[in-house]
């Protein structure tokens, strides 16, 4: 277990990277799935060639995780994501972030005690990045899933940062239905973060008779999360009566996807994005309608798992320090991302804990 105390300046963060720095393991190959029919449309064996990443070591389970035996070549990805021994993470790839999802995924594996047990779920709308995810993860098992920007284009409202205005940011609210039926339960995560802790222990979160769970935090001012016309008006208000609301960032969750598809979970949060169209009842892109929706019933979790604000706010992107206790996962929410501000050398001191998980060759490398 990671135990990492509130630190602030540059010897904090080196004290800090002295605990969470991976143990970089080499194992044999685990079994690889193709990806997802779901990208026919896009060219295949075609990759984006402005990106380039160094190959990640292979990591195999040990020998108390128990695996079945590598199947035949011939078997589908479907058939392979339906294992009911697979931790289930679900990521969205995109160009501008596309740095970000691949150190995450490295950091998961590198922390996870049974690697070969997890299986990604990459979501994608503009482009075909299979083949660069494979050339990177050679023995993971993922699939790719194409969510098709049309479907919630008419319903993005404008938001304070152009980022949260992206298309695939509102993909997560579609998991239920672009995922498989068999799988009933994944953990969503945002791309700007790094998990330094063994997934599996969030996977075993128990949601009770929640939907999601998600770290939750009532001393924030949740009022500012709504404007005041909503506030005032009763049809809108109303819908927190006989529930405390707290806010809880939507970029770490743990989600029971038989009782979303029960619930209509989906629908619910369209009806909020048509509303906001209608009467500008918020300010900040894809998270109120989660707010408005589950806020009050949401299954705690601990707020270890998302050590989030780290890319400060959501105009300047200044340099934040962790909140106090321990730490399993770091999250630069906010608009302040760690490849961008190591790029341009003005890394805040925590952007050193989220380097060693970075695959991504600059071009100086890749000349070599």
């Amino acid at each position: 277990m990671l135990w990492v105390m509130r630190f602030s300046g540059f010897f904090s963060a080196a004290m800090v990277m002295i605990v969470l720095s991976p143990s970089l393991r080499s194992f044999p190959p685990a079994e690889a799935i193709r990806s997802s029919s779901h990208i026919d449309s896009f060219p295949v064996g075609q990759a984006d060639h402005r990106f380039s990443f160094r190959q990640s070591s292979a990591f195999r389970n040990a020998d108390e995780c128990g695996l079945r035996k590598p199947s035949s070549s011939g078997e589908t990805s479907s058939a392979g994501v339906c294992d009911p021994w697979l931790v289930h993470v679900a990521i969205t790839l995109d160009v501008e972030y596309l740095r970000g999802s691949i150190a995450a995924v490295h950091s998961i594996l590198q922390h996870s005690l049974c690697p070969e047990n997890i299986f990604f779920h990459f979501l994608v709308s503009e482009m075909n990045l299979e083949t660069l995810v494979r050339s990177t993860f050679p023995q993971l098992k993922f699939k790719v899933y194409f969510f098709d920007p049309e479907t919630v284009r008419g319903l993005i409202s404008t938001s304070v940062r152009q980022a949260l205005e992206q298309p695939l940011n509102y993909a997560r609210n579609y998991l239920a239905d672009l995922l498989e039926p068999c799988v009933r339960r994944v953990i969503y995560l945002d791309s700007d973060l790094v998990v330094v802790d063994d997934i599996t222990k969030l996977w075993g979160t128990s949601l009770g008779s929640r939907t999601i769970g998600a770290p939750e935090y009532c001393h924030a001012n949740f009022s500012k999360y709504f404007t005041a016309r909503f506030w005032s008006d009763k049809r809108y208000s109303g819908t927190f009566e006989g529930r405390t609301p707290c806010y809880f960032n939507t970029g770490v969750m743990v989600m029971d996807l038989v009782r979303w598809r029960r619930g209509e979970y989906t629908r619910r949060i369209e009806k909020w994005m048509e509303a906001q169209k209608s009467h500008r009842i918020y300010e900040l892109g894809s998270l109120p309608p989660f707010l408005l929706v589950f806020a009050g019933h949401v299954a705690p979790i601990e707020h270890r798992w998302n050590q989030h604000g780290l890319g400060g706010d959501n105009v300047r992107g200044s340099c934040r320090d962790l909140h106090p206790g321990p730490v399993s996962l770091l999250h630069w929410s906010g608009s302040g991302k760690p490849w961008l501000r190591l790029d341009c050398r003005q890394a805040c001191p925590l952007d050193s804990l989220w380097a060693p998980y970075d695959l991504y060759l600059h071009s100086s490398e890749s000349e070599r």
